[in-house]
């Protein structure tokens, strides 16, 4: 179990400030943090409202990168967005691809093929696994490290992208997801490559584990910092291992399993306290678990097809209609809203992100925290701007 303490860290470069007394006498300060600031994950802005260090107002302040993609989504083909959705979550093409597939085969009734449904299963907890390292990775930087558990965390996502390159063609916007399975198939070489890639992440996670897990200094900075309660995170609508780290037993892929992830054995790790190490530690364990799924799913894949042979993609109308797909997303719950009026377009599409909903409630973990402390808060949420702002 995870248990807790808390500390200050590094400060900041003010952007901008100004200055009144507060009612205990102390300076109160308004500190605009960003959009440029690099411990704030992207093109985002905090303001914050500050007694000496201590952060007693935060507004998080996003658009910057607002694409319109929803509005695009309703004047372009069904398969046409399929390439828009590796830039929500630039991190993880593959499970946003997932999502968006799993609405339209709902909206259209279109059945998936069960060697594509295990291919599905392989690309998901790959990212998973490669997005939880290159969290863990930055957090540690926001807390000073100088590189090291980052570029460690690098050399192993390489690896991935190396197989979902060899794959697809793209390191990061694979663009692989087709309705009724996927864009082609792997080859025998592939899921040697890959099995070889899962059978030495454990080792690293050992590794990685030993250098952190009880560093002085991770544990000091995260301990009782930015804690988050069960009753908050289920009002908010906060998912994914956020939400797992206040102790909620919710996972997609055994509440509501979708593909075929009722097939595999794997745990839901959960957190006691909700706090900082929590969300470092479910990361960890998660990615113990995808291992564990990803060698199910790699010794147990059966031939057939990786599409459905009558899956129909040029011209493709669905009947009319309403339909939501989510899947468990590295950052939480990935969903997708289509309407279908019969025509070749959406009336309606939708993306429910999980980073921009898992960001609402930052201001609410930061309160009475130091603002080093809220540098690291917002690293440990896991943020990707591309979903917040779409």
């Amino acid at each position: 179990m995870i248990e807790s303490t808390t500390s200050p860290g590094p400060s900041f470069e003010a952007v901008a400030s100004s200055a009144s007394p507060s009612m205990q006498g102390a300076e109160r300060m308004e500190v605009s943090m960003g959009p440029h600031h690099p411990s704030t994950h992207g093109v985002f802005r905090m303001d914050v409202e500050l007694e000496g260090e201590t952060v007693v107002k935060l507004k998080p302040v996003f658009g910057y990168l607002h694409r319109n993609h929803e509005k695009i989504g309703e004047d372009t083909s069904y398969l046409g967005s399929m390439p828009y959705t590796d830039r929500l979550d630039y991190f993880n093409s593959m499970t946003n691809n997932w999502a968006y597939a799993l609405s339209v085969e709902t909206l259209a009734g279109i059945e998936v093929p069960e060697r594509a449904e295990y291919i599905r299963v392989i690309t998901a907890e790959l990212s998973r696994l490669q997005n939880h390292v290159c969290l863990i990775g930055f957090l540690v930087q926001d807390m000073g490290a100088l590189g090291t558990p980052l570029m460690y965390a690098f050399r192993e996502r390489e690896r991935i992208l190396d197989l979902f390159e060899s794959l697809t063609g793209a390191r990061m916007m694979c663009n692989y997801m087709r309705f009724g399975g996927c864009r082609c198939d792997v080859s025998p070489a592939w899921l040697h490559q890959a099995q070889q890639v899962v059978e030495a992440f454990p080792k690293f996670l050992d590794e990685f584990e030993a250098l952190l897990s009880e560093n002085e200094v991770l544990v000091s900075r995260s301990q009782g910092v930015g804690a988050l309660s069960q009753s908050l995170a289920i009002d908010a609508g906060i998912t994914g291992p956020m939400l797992r780290a206040t102790g909620v037993n919710l996972d997609l892929r055994k509440a509501e399993p979708y593909g075929i992830y009722d097939r595999f054995e794997f745990r839901i790790p959960l957190g006691d306290h909700g706090d900082v190490f929590d969300r470092y530690m479910i990361r960890i364990l998660e990615m113990r678990e995808s291992v564990s799924i990803l060698r199910q799913a790699i010794g147990d894949i059966p031939q057939g097809d990786f599409i459905h042979p009558k899956a129909k993609l040029r011209g493709f109308k669905p009947p009319a209609g309403e339909a939501y797909g989510r899947i468990e997303a590295p950052k939480g719950e990935l969903g997708f809203y289509l309407i279908s009026d019969g025509s070749p377009k959406p009336y309606r599409f939708r993306v429910r992100p999980p980073s921009f909903i898992n960001l609402t409630i930052l201001e609410d973990m930061c309160l009475g925290q130091t603002i080093a402390d809220a540098v690291i808060i917002l690293g440990s949420v896991d943020i990707v701007l591309g979903e917040v702002d779409r």
